[in-house]
Parts: C-alpha cells; structure tokens; sequence
C-alpha cells in the first residue's frame, strides 16, 4: 500500500505543478520555488512529517521536501544551539544534496557541449 501511497502523492504534486504551469503565466522557476515555500509551510506546522508516515519517498522525491528539510534542519539546530541554529541548521539536511547537484552539473557541463 505504501507504493500506491507515495505514486498518489507525487502524482497530485506533479498534476498541481502542471494545471498551475497551465493555466497561469508563472514560469517554472516561479512553481519551484512556490513548492518549496509550500514544503516549508506544511514543515513548520508538522503537517509534511504526516505526509511522509503516509506516502513515505513518495513525499520525499518532491521539490516540496527540499523545503521541509529546510525548516527541519533550521528547528532541529535551533532546539541544540539556539538562534545560530537559524543560520547552521539549514544546510544540515541538505547539504549532500546541495553538493552532489553542483558536481553533476560540473562534470556534465565538462561532458556535454551546451547549444547556443
């Protein structure tokens, strides 16, 4: 069941994204960033940790759980450390997969010629 969980909650986030690519002018980028303010929201009010006991990497695959790892880290590192925890935690979580985009990006840009 937690297969037919997670392909129906990545597939209402992708139909979302669509009908909102679709029916509006905003551009990609701008429903990117949207969906991960919105992971952050559900994340701050622990909503989006509901969401993963549900769906389980269904909710994790997403660009709505890059922001929940934001907060996440942020309120985990603020409750050990306190306010520098604001500016620490939020790389905590991500931070392997901030680093493994900047170097797949490096050796595919060396790998492949970009089109003008």
């Amino acid at each position: 069941m937690i297969y037919f969980n997670a392909f129906i909650f990545a597939g209402i986030v992708c139909l979302i994204g669509q009908l909102i690519l679709d029916n509006t002018k905003l551009t990609p980028g701008h429903i990117t960033s949207l969906f991960v303010v919105i992971g952050s929201f559900l994340d701050a009010f622990n909503i989006y940790d509901k969401f993963i006991l549900w769906a389980g990497g269904g909710a994790l695959v997403p660009i709505t759980s890059f922001g929940h790892l934001l907060i996440h880290g942020v309120m985990d590192t603020v409750n050990q450390f306190g306010a520098v925890g604001i500016f620490t935690g939020m790389f905590d979580l991500t931070s392997a997969g901030i680093v493994s985009a900047i170097v797949f990006s490096f050796v595919f840009g060396l790998l492949f010629k970009a089109r003008d």
